[in-house]
């Protein structure tokens, strides 16, 4: 199992293992963020923190809702709002350093074409 958090600790973001990518995305909330995606199946993320402890951002067709740390900000994870979704997505950014670095980064087109880039 590897753990992120957020940068005071009061979100973690346990999962299940390392992910062989992490997605470095350019679409417009994206690369504001500047998050590392790594994808899990819906039941496999367990998100630790404590009652209130976060807040969530979402925009247009609401079909993702963005997680954050409601103390220091950070940006934990998201998640797909619709009951069938398979996947969710954890903030790499997170990870332990060590655990980040050992990962490849993909480029995602998202502002444009929604293709990678690599």
């Amino acid at each position: 199992m590897i753990t992120a958090s957020c940068h005071c600790g009061a979100v973690k973001v346990e999962v299940p293992r390392r992910p062989r990518t992490v997605t470095s995305c350019n679409c417009s909330i994206c690369v504001r963020y500047g998050a590392l995606w790594a994808y899990y199946r819906r039941g496999t993320i367990r998100v630790v923190a404590a009652r209130g402890a976060t807040e969530h951002y979402s925009w247009s067709r609401k079909a993702i809702r963005f997680i954050r740390c409601r103390t220091c900000g950070c940006v934990t994870h998201y998640e797909r709002t619709s009951r069938t979704a398979q996947y969710g997505a954890v903030n790499a950014r997170g990870f332990p350093l060590d655990v980040l670095e050992a990962i490849r980064v993909r480029r995602l087109d998202g502002a444009r074409t929604w293709k990678y880039l690599d």
